[in-house]
């Protein structure tokens, strides 16, 4: 029987003992998790180059015993920046990420592609800005290779990287595979766009179909003419096409919940899962 292989990124449930983190995932029956260490567990990584075996297996056996698969081992670091010594330091957090992940059992090491400067400029929609990019992924990549680990890259509007095309292409030009992309549909929409969102949407799909590592679940609505993130179900999002996508296309590939907490993450689940069923 096909099963929707559903997770949540777990600092969505806040800052949560090992125990009481378990216990929500079990309770909303999550399989998996987005994991990033530093935003959960913050007093046990003083700095990403503190990170060690131990604790990673120590984290990963803990979830594997509780039945939970850490789906991506999140390092979002901002590997496009002009700044040398900032790249410098964010390739090297994101290589002790894909040293650590086999104790920490996973696969998948993932970010974004961050900005050519701090915070947001119109110079990351350059090609200077994807040269850039595109070099910290190919290095990171080559690192990845030789420890059997997966780069996942996520797209998004203000990063370098801020399309399904372009990122179809960065798969294209590195050609390895050990270079997957993490899909949210939500990062793709702006005012500009938000009418396409459907075309945007299976334009996605179709050109990344095989590429995809995992997919976020995350909604949109707009609010005085701006793009405002909602709960899963609660925004303008047709998740009809990704799940579709889910159960026929590629079974069992880990989606997660994002930015969806609290009291809405009850409705979101039911709301995917009878979605899904439908189909």
């Amino acid at each position: 029987m096909l099963t929707l292989n559903l997770g949540i990124r777990a600092h969505d449930l806040g800052q949560l003992s090992l125990e009481e983190l378990c216990k929500q995932l079990r309770d909303y029956q999550f399989t998996n998790i987005q994991f990033a260490i530093k935003k959960s567990f913050p007093d046990y990584v003083p700095s990403f180059q503190s990170l060690s075996p131990g604790i990673a297996s120590f984290f990963g056996d803990y979830f594997a015993n509780n039945g939970i698969k850490i789906s991506t081992l999140g390092c979002y670091v901002n590997i496009s920046s002009r700044n040398l010594a900032v790249r410098h330091k964010a390739l090297n957090d994101f290589k002790t990420h894909i040293q650590l992940a086999r104790d920490f059992r996973a696969s998948l090491v993932g970010t974004e592609t961050g900005s050519v400067s701090e915070g947001f400029t119109p110079e990351n929609f350059t090609e200077e800005a994807y040269q850039i990019a595109r070099s910290s992924v190919l290095e990171l990549v080559e690192y990845a290779e030789y420890f059997g680990i997966t780069v996942g890259i996520e797209a998004g509007l203000n990063h370098p990287l801020y399309s399904a095309p372009l990122a179809k292409r960065l798969i294209d030009e590195v050609q390895s595979p050990h270079l997957k992309i993490i899909l949210d549909i939500a990062n793709l929409i702006n005012l500009h766009n938000v009418s396409e969102r459907e075309f945007i949407l299976n334009e996605a799909l179709d050109l990344l179909h095989d590429h995809i590592a995992m997919i976020h679940l995350k909604d949109f609505t707009v609010n005085k003419g701006k793009i405002e993130i909602a709960p899963v179900g609660k925004g303008m999002l047709n998740f009809e096409p990704i799940l579709t996508y889910l159960k026929y296309d590629r079974p069992f590939l880990h989606a997660t919940l994002e930015e969806t907490q609290g009291n809405a993450i009850g409705p979101a689940i039911t709301h995917i899962r009878e979605m899904y069923h439908r189909l």
